[in-house]
């Protein structure tokens, strides 16, 4: 159990401090834009996030709108040759996809080779090409994603064709995903370019992945391994030109690392304790993402299915015992943090907890009793009267 505990604290400190504080400490919580100051707060963050000077808003604030009005007619001179060019790019890819399709029945080994990852490494060409004389910078995106596409598919058909009664997916995939590693290593190294970054980060990971289970390591290790290892990544990405990789790097290795966490918990305890640690650890990451001012669809998601999990765990774990009301009195407790945080997924799940938590507890204990509903009534009357009252004098203070 010493490696178990060990391995919890080494987890919840990286799922949950090195982007976050303790859920605890919510009461210090952010607050929402309701007003100058508010406002004021919120374009600090963004300068923050997107390392933008005063300056530099300065200069954007002060510039005259015909700026913006000269630019106007080129960009819609460019409308139409951007549209054919990427009508023409589709309208190849079809041809190709569709006499693939059509003929693939009838063609040889060599020419399912080549329609394949000749055509990839054809790509391939054309790409470089665009980046190197870089005239062309909005067919780099698709074209990288269909040539990386095509070529990972056309390096398993050549497998295929060359071993047609192999059976070691592994094998063929840890060659696939390491060759396609080095390829966008390489051309990333060289352009520097988003997309490389992001495919180079896929096919390494995959290959990681696939080396890994091939080595006998337990999926619930290799999840816990690799995803913090993309959490210091998405956090490394923060501070680079390609910042746009660091929230679903960041969202990817959250949550693929505390699904390991969930299974090795659930192995040593139960399901609900799993459900709760985890679930608690994924919030204490939205917290910190909450805190810093950034990536606030991260921290929503972090919340809304962080909640969800540890309402469940704990709903399990106090289920038909004697402290079933502790479940009422944290679900209260977590609308004042609600409150506080401004987050709506989060009051969103507490209030659903709430209530499938007075139903549960009024069917089994007072069912067919009048009494219960009329207190459950005189007890909301009651809070909605208290919380007017607080705002009364919240506002003369």
């Amino acid at each position: 159990m010493i490696w178990l505990l060990i391995l919890i604290v080494v987890v919840v400190l990286i799922g949950g401090g090195l982007l976050g504080w303790p859920l605890a400490a919510g009461i210090l919580g952010a607050s929402s834009i309701t007003d100058k100051r508010s406002a004021l707060e919120r374009i600090v963050q963004l300068m923050r996030s997107h390392d933008i000077t005063p300056a530099e808003v300065a200069a954007a604030f002060e510039a005259p709108a015909t700026a913006h009005s000269e630019s106007a007619p080129r960009s819609r001179r460019d409308i139409a040759k951007t549209l054919f060019t990427y009508l023409g790019a589709i309208f190849i890819l079809a041809g190709i996809s569709t006499y693939i399709g059509t003929f693939w029945q009838s063609m040889g080994s060599a020419m399912h080779v080549f329609m394949t990852l000749g055509i990839g490494y054809i790509l391939l060409i054309v790409l470089v090409s665009a980046l190197h004389e870089n005239k062309y910078p909005g067919l780099v995106l698709p074209l990288a994603l269909v040539a990386a596409f095509t070529m990972t598919g056309g390096w398993f058909v050549l497998i295929h064709e060359v071993y047609p009664h192999g059976s070691n997916w592994r094998a063929a995939t840890l060659f696939v995903f390491g060759v396609m590693a080095v390829h966008q290593a390489v051309l990333f190294g060289k352009y520097r370019h988003t997309v490389l970054a992001f495919t180079a980060l896929f096919f390494v990971y995959g290959f990681m992945q696939v080396g890994l289970d091939m080595l006998g390591v337990p999926m619930a290790y290799i999840a816990i391994v690799l995803g913090a290892s993309l959490f210091l990544v998405g956090t490394a990405l923060e501070k680079t030109p390609h910042r746009v990789l660091a929230e679903p790097a960041l969202l990817i290795a959250t949550f693929w690392l505390n699904s390991g966490l969930f299974d090795r918990i659930a192995i040593a305890t139960s399901a609900n304790w799993a459900s709760l640690i985890t679930g608690v650890c994924v919030m204490s990451a939205a917290y910190g993402v909450h805190k810093a001012g950034r990536y606030a669809r991260l921290s929503g998601l972090g919340y809304f299915f962080g909640s969800i999990m540890a309402y469940g765990g704990l709903f399990g774990l106090v289920h038909d015992t004697s402290f079933e009301l502790v479940y009422l009195a944290i679900t209260a407790a977590m609308l004042y943090a609600c409150v506080v945080l401004q987050s709506r997924a989060l009051l969103f799940t507490t209030v659903l907890a709430m209530l499938g938590f007075i139903g549960y507890f009024t069917a089994m204990h007072f069912a067919n009793s009048l009494g219960w509903p009329v207190t459950l009534v005189l007890m909301g009357v009651a809070f909605l009267a208290v919380g007017t009252i607080a705002i009364k004098v919240r506002r003369k203070i």
